[in-house]
């Protein structure tokens, strides 16, 4: 196990749900974090937490991943000690709806499209360079069993959750030979608000998505995570996908 003590980690989309247990869970491996994402309130609270409970360096960026400059200025304007990201996990990304492709709304598909995909890149376009030109650094993107099959109702967000996974595959060739190491780790169903944004907060109907099985938590996707980044440098693992027992495919589920 390769130590991530005083590595400095950027988490996107680390406010609530995976993000906010990849801060956690790097956090206990001494990681020094900068934590990015829209809510200024969440990110307090979480930072004061971390703070509290493991004293670690934590800096925190208020953008939204669909808006590039503020993506790059935040990004260009970090400060001393922090501007060296060893670590980026690209996690910021969401779903809307269930719509079949001919009934969907533009809305749901552009915000969809510019958070999931064009937010990532935005992201790694930003902190690259810098890995690049100290040979060294890990993009870990969080991906989808949607990346791999397309379900009913999914189109749009499968098809973005595929280009992440062409992206990750794109970044493994383009940096080959720079020592960069690409991971990309892939939920199945993980209960965190992701149904109730996809539902618009509608908490009954996201309830059902997880009734009559035990779902992954945002904990078990933050081990993944932080498995990956813990292996020795000459080790990447390229692909992770992690499921409830419960589930075979992104269809197929058992429940009691």
């Amino acid at each position: 196990m390769d130590s991530l003590k005083d590595k400095v980690v950027l988490i996107t989309g680390a406010s609530s749900g995976i993000g906010r247990s990849c801060a956690k869970a790097f956090a206990q491996q001494g990681a020094r974090l900068i934590l990015a994402a829209r809510r200024h309130e969440r990110l307090e609270d979480l930072a004061s937490e971390l703070d509290r409970k493991l004293g670690e360096d934590i800096f925190f960026l208020v953008f939204d991943v669909r808006d590039q400059p503020a993506v790059e200025r935040a990004i260009t304007e970090l400060p001393a000690g922090w501007s060296d990201i060893d670590v980026l996990v690209n996690n910021a990304g969401l779903s809307r709806g269930l719509d079949k492709l001919y009934e969907g709304k533009l809305e749901d598909w552009e915000e969809m499209i510019d958070t999931n995909i064009k937010g990532l890149l935005y992201v790694s376009r930003a902190v690259l360079p810098g890995m690049v030109k100290r040979g060294q650094g890990h993009i870990i993107n969080i991906g989808s069993i949607a990346g791999y099959e397309v379900y009913p109702g999914g189109n749009v967000y499968c098809a973005t959750k595929f280009a992440v996974r062409a992206l990750s595959k794109a970044l493994r060739l383009d940096l080959n030979g720079t020592n960069i190491r690409v991971s990309e780790v892939s939920p199945g169903m993980v209960e965190t608000e992701f149904s109730l944004v996809r539902f618009r907060g509608d908490k009954e109907r996201a309830a059902k998505v997880y009734q009559g099985l035990t779902p992954l938590s945002p904990d078990d996707i933050a081990d993944a995570v932080v498995y990956c980044a813990s292996r020795p440098p000459h080790v990447n693992i390229s692909e992770v996908m992690v499921m409830p027992t419960a589930q075979a495919s992104a269809t197929l589920v058992h429940r009691k």
